[in-house]
C-alpha cells in the first residue's frame, strides 16, 4: 500500500509587498513537490489471543479495541535484513564454514529474553562492523531447540518480531568442539565472564567478553573486554547500533526485540539496578512497544512466562529444570561405576492443578523421566492461592 501525499506542483499568485514585491509586478513562486511516502502493510491472522491479559489502559485500546482475528503490521526492513543474515550464516555453518573462522556469539545457558535478544543483536552488530572475509559471525542460542517450546514468552516474542526461528542456530545443532579441534573457532561471550561449566573445555577459543561485571576475573588471554555499567546488556547493544546503524532501530519489530530485553532485565525499569542508560534506550526504542506501550509489552511478556495453557506436561517440567549427576557404587561385575541422575522441576501451580492439566498424564511424566535418564525426579510446586498466600507442594517420581 502506498500513499502519495500530493505530489503535483502548484503555482500561486499572491500579493506580498513585504516579501516578494520588488516591482509593481507580482512574482510567481513555485512550491516544491512534497515527497512521496511509501509504506507497505501486511494483514496477518493473530496467532495468540491477548484479550485475557490484564493490560494497562491505552488510547490504542480505547479507539481500536481488541482484534480477535487479524492485525495490520507495517513492513520492517530491519527485520528482513536480520532474517536474511541469520539464514545466510546458518547456510554457511551447514556448509562447514570453508576457509573462515567460526566467529560464534554465545551467551549464558539461561533461557531468558535478555540473553537471547542480546546474543542475536550483538552478532548482527559484529557482522555489520567487522568487515572481514575471514570471519563467519553467527549467534548461537545456548539452549536446546526443543526447550523453546517450554518458554511461551520467547516463542511469542520471536513470532511477534517476525524472527525466522528456523534460521536460528541452537547449541544442540552445532558441534563447537569440532571447529575448536581444527583451530577455527573464535568465541564471543555475551553477558558473563566465563563459559558455562558444560562448555568450559572451549574456553581457550574465547576472544571477546562483552558485558561482564566490574571486578570479575576474565580469561587472561582475552584482550577485548567490555565491562558493564550496571545496565542491561540490550541497552549497551542498542547504544552501539544507534551510533553505527541508527536506521536499523527505526524498524518497529527490530526495536521490539531489544526493548523487550531491557524491560525484562530491569523489571519494567523499576529494578534498583535500572540505570539512566536503560531508561534512555527504552525511550529511544519505544516505537517497538506498539499499540500497548512499554507497560503493555512488559505485562504480555510476564503473563506469557507463567502461561501453561498451551504446554504439555513435558514442557512444564522442562521449563524450570535442573539435573545433578552423582557417581555410585561399582556395578556387580566391578567393571564400572553406576551413575545416577537426579532431577528437579519447579512449577508455578499446585500439584493438583498440574496433574489435572488437560495435557498432563502419567505416561508423559514417565517419558520425561526416561528421556532425561533420571533415577529420581522431584517436582517442586510454588504458587499463590486465591487469598494471595504462598503455598508449596513436593512430589517424587
Amino acid at each position: 500500500m502506498s500513499f502519495d501525499l500530493d505530489g503535483s506542483n502548484h503555482l500561486v499568485k499572491q500579493s506580498s509587498p513585504g516579501t516578494f514585491e520588488t516591482t509593481e509586478e507580482h512574482q510567481v513562486v513555485p512550491f516544491l513537490p512534497r515527497p512521496v511516502i511509501e509504506k507497505s502493510f501486511v494483514l496477518n491472522k493473530r496467532k495468540s489471543n491477548l484479550s485475557n491479559i490484564p493490560l494497562p489502559q491505552s488510547a490504542a485500546t480505547f479507539y481500536n479495541g481488541f482484534s480477535p482475528q487479524f492485525e495490520i503490521l507495517e513492513s520492517c526492513e530491519s527485520t528482513m535484513k536480520l532474517n536474511l543474515y541469520l539464514k545466510a550464516r546458518k547456510d554457511d555453518v551447514s556448509a562447514g564454514v570453508p576457509g573462515k573462522f567460526l566467529h560464534a556469539v554465545i551467551g549464558q545457558d539461561v533461557s531468558d529474553v535478555g540473553s537471547i535478544a542480546s546474543t542475536i543483536m550483538y552478532a548482527l552488530y559484529l557482522n555489520e562492523t567487522i568487515k572481514s572475509d575471514q570471519f563467519c559471525t553467527v549467534p548461537i542460542i545456548n539452549m536446546k531447540r526443543t526447550d523453546l517450546s517450554s518458554h511461551a514468552e520467547l516463542k511469542w516474542l520471536l513470532d511477534s518480531c517476525h524472527i525466522d526461528v528456523p534460521s536460528l542456530l541452537f547449541v544442540d545443532e552445532i558441534d563447537l568442539s569440532y571447529f575448536d579441534l581444527f583451530g577455527c573457532l573464535k568465541l564471543v561471550l555475551v553477558n558473563g565472564h566465563k563459559l558455562p561449566t558444560r562448555q568450559e573445555a572451549l574456553k581457550e577459543a574465547v576472544v571477546e567478553v562483552f558485558n561482564c561485571r566490574k571486578g570479575e576475573s576474565v580469561y587472561p588471554w582475552v584482550e577485548t573486554v567490555t565491562v558493564d555499567q550496571d545496565c542491561s546488556c540490550c541497552s549497551l547493544i542498542a547504544e552501539k547500533l544507534f551510533l553505527t546503524a541508527p536506521e536499523l532501530l527505526a524498524g518497529q519489530r527490530f526495536s521490539k526485540l531489544l526493548l523487550a530485553g531491557i524491560l525484562m532485565d530491569t523489571g519494567n525499569l523499576t529494578s534498583p539496578h535500572c540505570t539512566t542508560k536503560d531508561k534512555y534506550m527504552a525511550t529511544l526504542l519505544l516505537n517497538g512497544a506498539g499499540r500497548f506501550g512499554s507497560n503493555g509489552l512488559y505485562q504480555i511478556m510476564r503473563y506469557k512466562m507463567y502461561d501453561i495453557s498451551d504446554l504439555k506436561a513435558v514442557d512444564i517440567l522442562r521449563k524450570e529444570f535442573k539435573k545433578w549427576t552423582r557417581g555410585g557404587k561399582p556395578d556387580p561385575t566391578g567393571s564400572r561405576l553406576l551413575v545416577s541422575n537426579i532431577g528437579m522441576s519447579s512449577i508455578g501451580i499446585s500439584l493438583e492443578q498440574f496433574l489435572a492439566h488437560e495435557r498432563s498424564s502419567k505416561e508423559e511424566i514417565k517419558y520425561f523421566q526416561q528421556s532425561e535418564k533420571l533415577r529420581l525426579l522431584m517436582i517442586v510446586s510454588g504458587y499463590y492461592d486465591a487469598e494471595k498466600n504462598f503455598k508449596g507442594d513436593t512430589g517424587l517420581c
